[in-house]
């Protein structure tokens, strides 16, 4: 039933699941023991707590190794290491706000600006910055800290509707260690966009779509990507349509569903039209977005889908970049379609079809990009449900390695840089 009540549990799996046969514990029973009986929350943030201090020691290991550059002097300290690259630019837009007309190049075009940027975590640490009187670096990696071991227990609370509660405490362990999570600690909006995006699809699983709505008034003015919530949210409804004879849904329920998909898309849309408002020029937010891809392949018109096609082509000439796209697409409709894809649910794996889509859309591939793939954070169930050790060991294994390489090549300033996070 609707925004209130669910028609599945909401409390985590049992531990002794038919899913999860019992195996020999490689550890001291008392240890196993005692850190079944600790609850889940306190688990959660362990695995949160444990996570970062792998990933501030990568952080401060090149902080110590950064020579001078365009945003600090040589090894600086660990909150201005955090606030470089985006965080330069949300740092302008807590102190000054956003420009009153559009900035140009020499050839007339629109120049990278700060509207490419929302205003939702940068003007809640100024606003903690005049409580406080505390420097901008050192909230905008608290306020990333807080929103993202709140991420970690809502991802838990979600996965635990569908998996088994071990298997859940992996895909939390996941995300803690995945290959971009030190980001979830600098000053990016990611962290707050990820704790708000969880919650909404949370809601979206136990079917109480209108509590959806002030979540999603901040998350639309946070980063980009309420209008693949959208999306989502009509795939939801209508396979609630196609299913209801086994499925009831009430009118009630309809109309919900429909009022939140309709301004979820209506959300999606409010901040290129502030922007157009406040400058006069009515595409101004994607004429900023356009001014990022040029170094690549020039100015140009905004041409739904054809970004990813002329950036395999950029990165991979003559038809092995394309080849290479499709069959990324084919491999991720694969995962979401196999047996242990579909141990996430439907609407998870709605929500990742419906942000690929998205991405597939309007984005041009470039080293970014990995980071606009963190929002398919669900997949990382279908990645924990595997029960060996041995690849379990494996892929977080990988992911710690991955975090290094991820900032050697996207973090770290080393010379002239072509790759930003």
């Amino acid at each position: 039933m609707a925004d209130g009540l669910t028609t599945k549990p909401v409390g985590p799996a049992s531990d002794r699941s038919p899913r999860e046969p019992r195996r020999r514990p490689s550890l001291p029973v008392g240890v196993i023991v005692r850190w079944r009986l600790t609850p889940w929350w306190l688990r959660v943030l362990a695995v949160f707590v444990l996570s970062r201090a792998v990933s501030t020691v990568m952080l401060l290991i090149y902080a110590s190794m950064q020579g001078r550059n365009a945003w600090t002097m040589a090894q600086p300290d660990y909150a201005s290491f955090a606030s470089i690259w985006d965080g330069h630019w949300y740092y302008i837009i807590a102190v000054v706000g956003y420009p009153s007309s559009i900035p140009l190049t020499v050839d007339g075009h629109a120049a990278e600006n700060a509207w490419a940027f929302m205003p939702a975590y940068p003007m809640l640490v100024r606003g903690l910055m005049e409580l406080t009187g505390a420097p901008f670096a050192t909230l905008a990696v608290v306020v990333s800290v807080l929103f993202a071991a709140v991420t970690a227990l809502l991802f838990y609370r979600l996965m635990s509707l569908l998996l088994p509660s071990g298997t859940a405490m992996f895909a939390v362990l996941l995300l803690c260690v995945a290959p971009l999570s030190p980001l979830l600690q600098v000053a990016y909006a990611e962290a707050m966009f990820l704790c708000l995006l969880c919650a909404c699809l949370l809601l979206l699983v136990q079917r109480r779509y209108l509590w959806m709505l002030p979540l999603v008034t901040v998350l639309s003015v946070t980063r980009p990507g309420a209008l693949a919530l959208a999306l989502a949210i009509g795939l939801h409804a209508i396979h609630r349509l196609a299913t209801r004879g086994r499925d009831p849904f009430p009118v009630r329920e309809m109309i919900a569903v429909a009022v939140t998909a309709v301004a979820t898309a209506l959300l999606g849309v409010a901040w290129p039209v502030i922007a157009g408002l406040v400058t006069g020029v009515p595409n101004a937010y994607a004429e900023t977005e356009l001014a990022w891809r040029s170094a690549y392949i020039g100015y140009g018109p905004l041409i739904p889908f054809t970004p990813w096609v002329q950036g395999a082509n950029w990165w991979l000439p003559g038809g092995a970049g394309v080849v290479l796209l499709l069959l990324a697409v084919v491999l991720f409709a694969a995962l979401l379609l196999s047996p242990i894809g579909r141990r996430v649910g439907v609407d998870l794996r709605l929500w990742s079809v419906a942000y690929a889509l998205y991405l597939l859309a309007v984005f041009f591939p470039q080293s970014s990009t990995w980071r606009l793939l963190m929002p398919l954070f669900p997949v990382l169930g279908i990645l924990a449900v595997p029960r060996s050790r041995v690849y379990r060991a494996v892929l977080v294994g990988l992911c710690i390695v991955g975090q290094w390489v991820w900032l050697y090549y996207c973090w770290w300033v080393n010379g002239y840089d072509w790759t930003p996070p």
